[in-house]
């Protein structure tokens, strides 16, 4: 199986840098035209980027030398570095996505203790262009390659009629530069020539723009920054969003996960360099590209709010702009409009949520004066009064947060996610709003009043959904899960009923748990393995000391979060690169570590 060590920046994404192969088989940005994401591959025998070393034979041609003994790391938990020998060369490569850059670089290093002629740089195959959002479609225009006096080097670009996007090459020392078309597809070599011995460093870098100008200047201001200076800014922007968990495993998965969630969650726009949110900009992700207010807003945003609370400014902006004619329909267009409909409970108040708990970390509240803040939590009130029902005071939902259809119209966990909104509505803006505390009390009690049930033994727990006539379902999904009442502080933890609910939906009766396996945590037909939300979810629910166990040893997707794993081997069964649900994995591990016997748990 493929193992991927993912990095980008706001601008671009490298989603497939191949840990076995060192090749880099794709890259891709998002696009407002296109309402999604644009990625650039190569063909399957040949990435788009490869880098690599030749040896020079007595006739003066040059031969391949296969990558060794490849081994990675991450500098600053984000930055990947390879090592690797080529014979009796060494190799090292540092793939660099620079912070506020339209473009990323990779620095090559070789290194031999005896005098050997070699060629070595980067060759690769451009072959195709998708369009994803979600699904996966090539798209049909044509692709150019041409040497261009404004990088002294090729450019790579592609049409549909008109200039779509280009990229292009310029190195820091002379290098040699040709390419090919074969068949359908543009292969290219960048290379130097050189007599190796000590070390020698090439950097090249990478611009991506609208077309041949923008990206040939986008590398020259790297070039012109230098190595150097790109490196130490990257570095100092990911240092002072790290944070240290109590034990090395386990600050290198809150920070990995942290800088995934910032960088595959939220990026700007090639054409209109607009900030904008999505599940994930890997196309690994199986509902890449487009928009969901809860994965974003009550996922993703708590992490980047811990982090850099002026870019979750920006997200709420963004949200409360593009997205908030749309808020609670089941996703959206990058650009806002629908995509799939369908309404959700869960996301219709995920934008309250949000905005409370921004003013509540970072003080600021001059957003509340904006007019598209006041606007949005209007619509969100008035499209709420229609959800509820006539004579109770519960909230129904079409789907549930897997995006699933519901059993029952009154969901539980969602009507709660009410009462939270409704209190922190009525705190925020008390003049307009204090009315809501009256009706999150009602809320409150009519949850009490009719979604409470009692088992054979007269215990009594929360359903998940009830009909309000009598039926209900006992069942959890770990995007919205019954155990996180606490975290939501609609009960306490040692509430009866919320201990109830808890012990049955973790139990091995129930149908869903692997409570008896390494990974005990909770799954759902959407997809029946353990999840990493769950975890999450364990992680606050009172069931940290197991989430830091199996987080211990936990694969994940190559250690980024994933939809679901295996129970026994942790590793990946569905959801790869998985940037919203890393998020909420960093925000659950931040909170869970504050506690007083977090290095007896770990």
């Amino acid at each position: 199986m493929k193992r991927y060590i993912p990095t980008g920046n706001e601008m671009i994404s490298l989603p497939t840098i191949n840990e076995q192969t060192a090749g880099m088989e794709s890259i891709s940005f998002l696009s407002m035209a296109q309402k999604g994401m644009i990625e650039i591959r190569g063909r399957e025998d040949a990435p788009l980027i490869q880098p690599f070393v030749a040896r020079q034979n007595e006739d003066g041609t040059y031969a391949a030398l296969p990558l060794a003994d490849i081994i990675w790391h991450r500098e600053h938990y984000w930055i990947p570095v390879m090592t690797a020998t080529a014979g009796d060369v060494a190799l090292q490569m540092t793939v660099l996505t620079p912070a506020e850059e339209r473009g990323f670089a990779i620095r090559l290093s070789v290194s031999s203790e005896k005098a050997v002629n070699i060629r070595f740089g980067l060759r690769g195959c451009w072959d195709s262009v998708w369009h994803c959002i979600n699904e996966d479609k090539e798209l049909e225009g044509t692709k150019y390659c041409y040497q261009s006096g404004w990088n002294h080097s090729i450019v790579f670009d592609y049409r549909c009629g008109y200039p779509m996007f280009a990229f292009a090459p310029m190195a820091d020392q002379p290098i040699e530069s040709s390419f090919r078309e074969v068949d359908s597809s543009l292969s290219y070599l960048l290379c130097r020539n050189i007599v190796c011995q000590g070390t020698e460093s090439t950097t090249f870098y990478w611009g991506l723009g609208f077309e041949e100008v923008a990206a040939a200047t986008s590398a020259k201001e790297m070039l012109r920054r230098t190595w150097q200076w790109e490196y130490d800014k990257t570095a100092a922007w990911l240092d002072a969003r790290t944070y240290a968990m109590p034990s090395k495993r386990h600050s290198e998965i809150y920070n990995t996960n942290l800088f995934f969630c910032f960088f595959y969650s939220t990026g700007l726009t090639l054409d209109t360099e607009e900030l904008v949110c999505a599940t994930s900009r890997s196309s690994r992700y199986y509902v890449s590209a487009a928009y969901w207010d809860r994965d974003t807003l009550l996922w993703a945003f708590p992490a980047i709010l811990d982090a850099d609370s002026e870019h979750a400014r920006s997200i709420l902006l963004y949200a409360f702009t593009r997205q908030s004619r749309n808020f609670g329909v089941h996703s959206r267009y990058i650009d806002g409009t629908v995509l799939e409909p369908g309404f959700e409970l869960d996301e219709l108040v995920a934008p309250i949520l949000a905005l409370s708990s921004y003013i509540e970390v970072s003080g600021d509240r001059s957003l509340l004066q904006e007019r598209c803040i006041r606007d949005g939590i209007h619509g969100i009130v008035k499209k709420l009064r229609t959800m509820k029902h006539p004579q109770i005071d519960l909230y129904e939902t079409f789907l549930q947060p897997t995006d699933d259809e519901r059993v029952h119209p009154y969901i539980t966990y969602d009507n709660v996610l009410v009462w939270r909104a409704l209190r922190k509505l009525a705190a925020m803006l008390p003049d307009k709003y204090g009315y809501c505390n009256e009706l999150a009390e009602q809320v409150k009690q009519a949850i009490y009043a009719n979604c409470v049930f009692r088992d054979e033994a007269g215990k009594p727990y929360f359903g998940w959904s009830v009909d309000l006539n009598g039926q209900h379902d006992v069942y959890d999904e770990p995007p919205g899960s019954l155990q996180l009442l606490p975290y939501y502080e609609f009960c306490s933890y040692e509430d009866e009923i919320w201990q109830n609910t808890v012990d049955m939906i973790r139990s091995p009766a129930y149908p869903y748990s692997f409570s008896d396996r390494r990974i005990a945590e909770i799954g759902c037909p959407h997809a029946p393995y353990p999840w990493i939300l769950s975890l999450s979810n364990s992680l606050l629910c009172g069931h940290a000391k197991q989430a830091w166990q199996e987080l211990s040893n936990l694969e994940m997707d190559n250690g980024i979060a994933c939809e679901s794993v295996d129970p026994d081997s942790g590793e990946c069964t569905t959801g790869a690169a998985f940037a919203t649900c890393a998020g909420f994995l960093c925000h659950s591990m931040k909170i869970a570590s504050k506690e007083e016997n977090i290095c007896e748990m770990i």
